[in-house]
């Protein structure tokens, strides 16, 4: 018996295409692509409003104290005014704090931009020598062995006995109030920025003998760096000693000021303009001092 095996071409060719299928529908589907992530937004930090009040309320409280023993004290009268009876003076006061009546009669605004003036004109120049002179100072050994005991002897001076050699030289109050700021005004900025020069790290004076560099390099890039935040503390004290000498000094010497203006107060009995003078100059110098700190800050190196 014969069996005949007959082939269909047709068949033939569907049976790769079947397996080619099957082959299809076994392989694994290409993966989708991943969702990109989103960039988390930053966790919004609620109000510290306990912070807040932790830094506000401890100086209002000392205020408030500070008023209410004022009132206390002045509450059956007397010669010195109630807290109440300053606060209306003030508002008076500086209702128009810019008028000009004469030399000798104007208002607390241009008093205090006069003072603000000479500070200004006596803290410079003592900045222009005193930094420099701070800087060979503590770079140089010799000259700070000639200097440091001038400096010793003459820093403990009060202003005041500087104000009549100023008079004598330049024969005027406003020069002599200026010298009086610059003299007094110096020592801190010398002091800080000398002992900032002696504590730079001496590998890096090591360096640059190596690499040969100038005193002048030597000085701006490597003396400055390290030193800037021992200049501005010399800075700062010298601003604030600055605004202290100026209230002194003009009260001898007279003109237009904040301590002139506190001095004709006195001669005319008017205590609560006085009172609002020392509320003023002490913001004022608290401003200066606030400004000069947040200045060192920028230049922390440390």
């Amino acid at each position: 018996m014969v069996s005949a095996v007959f082939h269909n071409p047709r068949a033939g060719s569907a049976a790769p295409a079947v397996a080619k299928a099957d082959a299809k529908a076994d392989e694994p589907a290409p993966p989708k692509p991943a969702p990109q992530p989103q960039p988390a937004r930053p966790p919004r930090d609620p109000f510290d409003w306990r912070g807040l009040a932790a830094r506000v309320a401890p100086p209002v409280v000392g205020m408030a104290l500070l008023v209410g023993i004022w009132g206390l004290l002045t509450q059956g009268g007397g010669a010195f005014p109630t807290p109440a009876a300053t606060f209306d003076a003030a508002v008076k006061l500086f209702a128009d704090p810019f008028y000009s009546n004469g030399p000798n009669d104007q208002g607390i605004g241009w008093n205090i931009l006069y003072s603000l003036e000479r500070v200004g004109l006596g803290f410079g120049m003592a900045a222009i020598v005193g930094i420099p002179l701070g800087f060979l100072i503590g770079r140089f050994a010799l000259l700070n062995h000639m200097v440091s005991p001038l400096i010793s002897l003459l820093k403990p001076v009060s202003p005041l006995a500087w104000l009549p050699i100023g008079l004598l030289v330049f024969k005027a109050a406003n020069p002599a109030a200026i010298w009086t700021i610059f003299i007094c005004s110096i020592w801190p900025m010398v002091i800080n920025t000398a002992v900032g020069v002696q504590r730079v790290p001496e590998d890096y004076l090591n360096v640059a003998r190596v690499l040969k560099l100038s005193e002048w390099k030597i000085a701006t890039r490597i003396l400055l760096p390290s030193v800037m935040p021992y200049m501005l503390t010399g800075v700062r004290l010298s601003v604030g000693t600055a605004w202290l000498v100026i209230v002194a000094a003009e009260m001898l010497t007279g003109g237009v000021g904040i301590g002139f203006w506190v001095w004709d107060e006195w001669n005319n009995l008017n205590v609560a303009h006085i009172i609002i003078a020392i509320f003023v100059i002490g913001i004022v110098g608290l401003v200066l001092e606030w400004a000069l700190v947040s200045l060192a800050r920028r230049f922390d190196y440390s």
